[in-house]
């Protein structure tokens, strides 16, 4: 008998039997007959707790014996039949076996023998990056997928009906819009009453016939503002379409001659309705920021995606505006102890000039103020200037450099930045924390990357340049300090440098700018001075303009050679020179610079939105002048993806 079917007694009664053994010996030893009838007595107990124990343990072992095939064959079933895919894969990524849900995908009878790649061409690429855990489509099927990569074992668990449930939750998330009509107090404020009745029915009529093709709810919430509420659902629909009305509401101008143009903020996110609602007002205004005409789309991680912004913005700026931002600024600047004016690295002619702009106005208040610059990150044009500011001490002693600024700056103090907003491209990032008061004055499109809670913004990104808005708050600062010829000049050679000598970007109100300034003693001799050319950036200009390439039919591309370090300067010199050529519309040059970084200068006409293709690249700036700099890539590389993102903008505007 084997040791699994001896009969077993239990402690107890081992320990039970023995107590009896000693009493019989004493009862054997007092009265030896009772003693014999005990005995027979206790060998009877003893052979029957036996039988029933042996009876016992042959129960229990058929029991065990049942459930153990009983288990075995649920595992078997459950391994073949549950609506679980098991796979085991080799090394060369061949299907070992399967059990039998997963042949309903294959074309043959079974998957075993047939590459990974036949259930889904995902798996390979998911296994060799050691992901353990993803989500893949076969057919009209969804499954969460687990690896084992050291087994070579794949489970498939069939989560189609959640994925349905997921994809039905998001399509019916709340969406809410804020549509904004952008320049509509402009083109009515001398409309007599029965053509701007007949342009609100108009206008009106248009967007209700939208908003009900669309199954949005629509309201018109003021003269100029309507709210549209919806789901994500239309939303994809709609960015499907590339928000076409914005290109239906040109057609409607073209109707009625009257150019009005639309902006739309949207909130989209896992957010309650309060959320969604800053997120569509934070949404408009970067349209509105970004020149209008467009439709900007934030969700609740922060994500801004953008749609139109095709046209060149109409000039919409009013002096009641500057005014205004003007006697705001004189406000913030006479609370403050001192201020702290920052521009951009590798500051040009317009960050230098607004800021000495803004300089003039901390001390026509009485302030002290600083301009933050760093000698070591200045071009060969800007040298020219900063050179001139050196022989006026008066002015010079007011530059100082980022560690200094440090130092001097106070919670109370003000920083106002000028020719920038994003936080990334100030000349010290560090001076931002500083204070609480922060002005920001710019003149380009409004960027998902924007200095957080400013006091005080004036972004006009229909102004030629910053030294153009600081130019007309100047004009309503108290006469004070007198603007210097120098100081007239640096400005007037921001506004020439930034509109090409008054060729591109330039509106009535720049004229009137550069005619102040031309009152104020600016000098057009010294301003052609400081733009004089080097000879040598010249001819290393005439060379990358020789090697320039034709895209498109109209797109001129050129790049330096790999190792050649060009300024910013020189790229954006080359991408200006190359737009002046017969038949082309657009340019962009490539070229390495002396930080690293692959730059690219582009520019336009107006007819391709040169700002949305470099934003696709992590950059930015106007309609017909942007740029970016792209990190650990080579030229080859940025000409590639360029080329693919200029492929990409056609085919997105032939779709339309």
């Amino acid at each position: 008998m084997t040791d699994l079917n001896r009969p077993r007694l239990s402690k107890h009664l081992w320990l039970m039997y023995a107590v009896s053994i000693v009493l019989l010996g004493f009862i054997w030893y007092f009265e030896w007959i009772l003693g014999i009838v005990m005995t027979v007595l206790l060998v009877l107990s003893f052979y029957y707790t036996i039988r029933i124990e042996k009876k016992l343990t042959d129960e229990t072992e058929r029991y065990i014996s049942t459930l153990s095939y009983r288990v075995k064959k649920v595992g078997e079933e459950a391994l073949l039949e549950m609506p679980i895919g098991i796979i085991l894969y080799n090394d060369d990524f061949i299907v070992e076996w399967s059990n039998h849900y997963m042949n309903q995908f294959a074309e043959e009878e079974t998957i075993v023998g047939e590459s990974l790649n036949v259930i889904s061409e995902e798996l390979i690429p998911m296994i060799k990056e050691n992901n353990e855990e993803f989500r893949i489509e076969i057919d009209d099927y969804a499954f969460q997928t687990i690896i084992r990569k050291e087994e070579r074992l794949i489970y498939l668990f069939d989560q189609t009906e959640q994925s349905e449930l997921e994809t039905l939750y998001t399509n019916e998330q709340t969406v809410l819009s804020i549509i904004f009509l952008d320049n509509y107090d402009e083109i009515t404020q001398n409309m007599d009453d029965t053509i701007k009745s007949q342009l609100n029915s108009e206008v009106t009529s248009f967007l209700n016939h939208w908003a009900h093709d669309n199954g949005l709810y629509l309201k018109r919430t003021s003269q100029d503002r309507f709210l549209a509420v919806g789901t994500r659902e239309i939303l994809n629909k709609l960015e499907r379409t590339k928000f076409n009305i914005l290109d239906e509401m040109h057609e409607l101008n073209s109707e009625l001659d009257i150019p009005i143009t639309l902006s739309i903020g949207v909130g989209v996110g896992n957010a309650g309705l309060p959320e969604l609602g800053e997120l569509a007002q934070s949404s408009l205004d970067l349209a509105l920021g970004r020149g209008g005409d467009q439709v900007a789309i934030k969700d609740d991680s922060g994500k801004v995606r953008f749609y139109g912004g095709k046209t060149n913005p109409m000039e919409k700026r009013t002096r009641v505006r500057a005014r205004v931002i003007s006697h705001a600024l004189r406000d913030l600047v006479k609370a403050s102890d001192r201020v702290i004016i920052m521009g951009h690295q590798a500051p040009d002619m317009d960050s230098i000039g607004s800021a000495i702009g803004i300089l003039n106005i901390a001390q026509t208040n009485g302030v002290d103020g600083y301009i933050v610059f760093d000698p070591d990150d200045i071009s060969i044009g800007v040298k020219r200037l900063v050179e001139a500011i050196k022989v006026d001490s008066d002015l010079w002693q007011h530059f100082i450099d980022p560690d200094n600024a440090e130092d001097l700056i106070t919670s109370r103090s003000l920083i106002v930045v000028v020719d920038t907003h994003k936080p990334s491209m100030v000349v010290s990032k560090r001076l931002l924390g500083k204070t609480d008061y922060r002005v920001v004055i710019d003149h380009h499109r409004r960027a998902e990357e924007f200095i957080e809670n400013p006091t005080l913004v004036y972004m006009e990104p229909y102004a030629s340049s910053t030294s153009e808005l600081v130019t007309e708050l100047l004009e309503y600062q108290p006469k004070g300090k007198k603007l210097k010829m120098l100081e007239a000049t640096a400005l007037l050679a921001g506004i020439t440098v930034d509109t090409k000598s008054f060729t591109l970007r330039t509106g009535s109100r720049t004229f009137d700018a550069a005619s102040y300034l031309r009152a104020k003693g600016a000098d057009t001799v010294l301003v052609q001075q400081f733009l004089k050319e080097d000879l040598n950036l010249y001819i290393k200009r005439s060379k990358m303009i020789e090697r320039c390439q034709i895209y498109r039919n109209s797109i001129a591309i050129t790049k330096a050679d790999p190792g050649d370090v060009c300024s910013p300067v020189l790229i954006a010199q080359t991408a200006d020179t190359l737009l002046t050529m017969t038949g082309i519309s657009a340019s962009f040059v490539i070229a390495e610079r002396s930080d690293g970084k692959i730059g690219i200068s582009a520019r336009s006409l107006g007819e391709i939105n040169v700002q949305i293709i470099m934003e696709k690249m992590n950059g930015g700036g106007h309609l017909t002048n942007a740029a970016t700099q792209i990190e650990d890539t080579t030229i080859d590389d940025v000409e590639l993806l360029l080329k693919e993102i200029l492929d990409e903008y056609y085919e997105g505007r032939e779709a339309e």
